[in-house]
């Protein structure tokens, strides 16, 4: 129900009704994952953008009576969050994300689109304020839409960034080639990918994108670590295309976008601690 088939990328143990529009679900953040790495001796902040997600999904599935195989779609993701609240401690890292529905918009019996405000607390004390917007369509009205892309033969694997260069400590890791011009990288394709790639797609993911922005940033302003993020996510990014990766800093962090075919498909501003 949270999109993830390996229970190792899975962080969600539950979730509570508490009226028609609102939720808990309890998450667990494991201290080392094996891609949400601790970054600098910190919590890797992309794990609010993931609990995020799947709490969405989550809810959506077990509250609001989506069927399994429907499509989602998550237009905007922004989170605020502490460089304070993120340090590793000898604590387990048990978080509660309270989930509030709004704009609901049904589409027949069916889910159409929602905004979808959390709140992440640890031992009660808020660990991040997000927010987002999705929209969701039936099975078949995705296969109508997106059925020809299935079969799309992904760009050929690129060589990687250097995992310095790109905040990771494994090749494996690295969602951008070698800089093209300075700012500018072209999106690696791992679909091999345990974690990024873990159930079939037929089009870039999300999280990816989001990791993208992520290593650009911190291509651009070593160690930055994004505690604040506003991403626009503007339209699928297709698997068999180049797409391009161009970021550059900002008076309070790094403003990224993607670029395919011409066309910005995603945008993404990343703050830094204050």
């Amino acid at each position: 129900m949270a999109h993830r088939p390996d229970a190792r990328d899975l962080f969600p143990t539950g979730v509570a009704r508490l009226s028609d529009t609102r939720f808990r679900v309890p998450a667990h953040w494991p201290r080392a994952h094996r891609f949400f790495a601790p970054v600098g001796g910190h919590q890797d902040p992309l794990l609010i953008a993931e609990t995020m997600r799947q709490a969405a999904m989550l809810v959506c599935h077990a509250e609001l009576g989506v069927p399994l195989g429907d499509a989602f779609v998550m237009w905007e993701l922004h989170y605020t969050t502490d460089a304070g609240h993120l340090v590793l401690d000898d604590d387990p890292w048990d978080v509660m994300v309270e989930v509030n529905c709004s704009d609901i918009r049904r589409r027949g019996r069916g889910l159409g689109s929602m905004r979808v405000d959390f709140v992440l607390r640890r031992a009660g004390a808020v660990l991040a304020v997000c927010d987002s917007r999705i929209s969701c369509t039936s099975a078949a009205a995705y296969h109508r839409l997106r059925g020809h892309r299935s079969a799309a033969a992904p760009v050929p694997l690129l060589p990687p960034l250097a995992p310095r260069t790109a905040g990771r400590a494994a090749e494996r890791d690295v969602v951008l080639g070698p800089p093209v011009a300075p700012g500018r990288w072209p999106l690696r394709l791992d679909t091999g990918h345990p974690t990024l790639f873990g159930r079939p797609n037929d089009h870039v993911p999300g999280i990816l994108l989001l990791e993208a922005a992520r290593q650009a940033a911190h291509a651009t302003v070593p160690g930055f670590l994004p505690v604040a993020l506003r991403s626009d996510f503007l339209r699928y990014v297709e698997l068999d295309r180049p797409c391009w990766i161009e970021a550059a800093a900002t008076p309070t962090g790094v403003r990224v976008r993607a670029v395919q075919e011409g066309e910005t498909v995603f945008t993404c501003a990343l703050g830094g601690p204050g």
